[in-house]
């Protein structure tokens, strides 16, 4: 039995013509997580593509295929989908995209899984043999992470990669933001490996730099200490993602920095209080992000912040601002992004209800094109702002003083700035929503246009926007 399993991509992460080279990528653990949990009973052969590294063969000797899906990617895998089904293969799609919208992801599969696949993915490749393949796999509510095998890095080459020392501690998030996915596709219990298990898992892959992938490692601030308490004595120096509620907690964020965190990511969001309340991100505001961020710096742990730009309360004077405050504050790496209604959503929900939203070809929701009438600005001030803030933060004088400011020359954080740098001054190459409003150009998604008061005034010179 052979099994591929696909990490499809867009357009701008594609491993040809995508913005990114593959020595910035990090190993996807999607794919290595699936394929340990393959039954060992079925013998099989597995594959691993993942299409920011290499493309996807036109055909695919294989008995199923499985595809893990983002709302970006959903395009991407549909078509790869269809290409594979016509060829005589069963597809099997499954990831966030499908948890979301899984009526529609069932029609262009054999089966789909929604939810957390560690129980279902072995359940269906079992029926896949017994020639029982159902339509669709449901999470149990009962999913526990516990005796869970470790991923199968192994089946990818480590030269492709940045770094393969990628793990997870837990899965979800307590907080209900508005624009966030996770709530809706898995809720806000979080799901937690045992940590024994996950110092066991890093002592064996060996690394001494490693990267969490966990949306908040510290959701839980017990579980965090006790896993930070264990790291310790493992001596590696680690990345991940964070909320600014470690402010709150002295001990902790001493012990994150003893544990060896050397950078993390704040989803900082906006310096706009009313923004942070309509996101329903109020937990921000109990924090000074000037102060948070010095404290992180003084323990020598660097910030990659995280800005959203569309926002209700933003207008065209947001960018310039959000620059200068990344500057000041000495970010080591911002990072912008467009607010992007995914689907299923609060954001989605109450953006269709506005008649806000102007386009479903989920190849834009990739949080870098505006798929969206914004309140305050107009969609073309939107898109040449978000460009124009990426450019000017990563200025060379721009970079120079964020990272004296930061204390921070180190070869990493050089090496990241020169990437994202490149990222900016090439974002325009993939901006490709000229056909969104401007009645110039073909509109090759029109069955995704919605009647939005955008869309239909093409000819109104505020909407109109060629995208590069």
């Amino acid at each position: 039995m052979k099994i591929v399993l696909i990490s499809p991509k867009g357009p701008l992460y594609r491993s040809k013509g995508g913005i990114f080279k593959k020595s910035l990528r990090y190993q996807p653990l999607t794919l290595t997580t699936l394929a340990s949990l393959v039954p060992a009973s079925l013998n099989a052969e597995i594959v691993l593509i993942d299409e920011g590294i290499e493309d996807v063969p036109a055909n695919i000797d294989a008995d199923i295929i499985g595809m893990t899906v983002i709302t970006g990617t959903a395009k991407r895998a549909y078509e790869l989908a269809k290409k594979f089904r016509e060829q005589g293969r069963i597809v099997v799609l499954g990831g966030p995209h499908v948890t979301l919208l899984p009526e529609e992801a069932a029609q262009h599969a054999d089966s789909i899984v929604t939810g957390y696949a560690e129980d279902t993915w072995p359940e269906l490749l079992n029926d896949f043999v017994s020639g029982h393949l159902k339509p669709i796999y449901r999470q149990a509510p009962d999913l526990s992470l516990k005796d869970r095998p470790f991923p199968a890095r192994e089946l990818f080459d480590g030269k492709n990669f940045l770094t393969q020392a990628v793990f997870e501690a837990t899965r979800s998030c307590a907080h209900d933001c508005e624009f966030c996915v996770a709530p809706t596709a898995w809720g806000r219990n979080q799901y937690q490996r045992p940590v024994d298990w996950v110092i066991e898992d890093i002592k064996q892959v060996g690394q001494k730099k490693i990267i969490f992938i966990d949306l908040n490692l510290i959701s839980d601030k017990r579980y965090a200490k006790q896993l930070f308490q264990q790291l310790i004595p493992l001596n590696v120096q680690w990345y991940g993602l964070s909320t600014v509620l470690i402010a709150h907690d002295e001990e902790l964020i001493e012990l994150i920095a003893r544990s060896g965190c050397k950078g993390l990511l704040l989803g900082l969001e906006t310096v706009s209080q009313d923004n942070l309340k309509d996101a329903n991100k109020r937990f921000n505001a109990s924090v000074k992000y000037k102060d948070v961020i010095g404290e992180l710096h003084r323990l020598g742990v660097a910030i990659q912040g995280c800005f959203v730009f569309g926002l209700d309360h933003d207008t065209p004077d947001v960018f310039d601002t959000t620059v200068e405050f990344a500057i000041e504050t000495g970010i080591d790496l911002p990072r912008f992004a467009v607010l992007t209604p995914f689907p299923g959503t609060p954001l989605y929900q109450r953006l269709s209800k506005e008649n806000r939203i102007l386009n479903r070809n989920w190849e834009l929701y990739d949080g870098q094109h505006v798929v969206f009438q914004p309140r305050n600005m107009s969609i073309e001030e939107l898109a040449q702002g978000h460009e124009r803030a990426w450019k000017k933060v990563y200025r060379w004088s721009s970079i120079g003083k964020r990272l004296w400011r930061a204390k921070n020359f180190s070869t990493l954080a050089l090496s990241a700035n020169f990437g994202y740098r490149f990222y900016a001054h090439n974002l325009h190459r993939f901006y490709n929503c000229d056909w969104q409003i401007d009645p110039l150009f073909p509109n090759p998604f029109s069955q995704y246009i919605v009647d939005s008061e955008a869309a239909r005034k093409p000819d109104d010179d505020e909407n109109r926007i060629i995208c590069g």
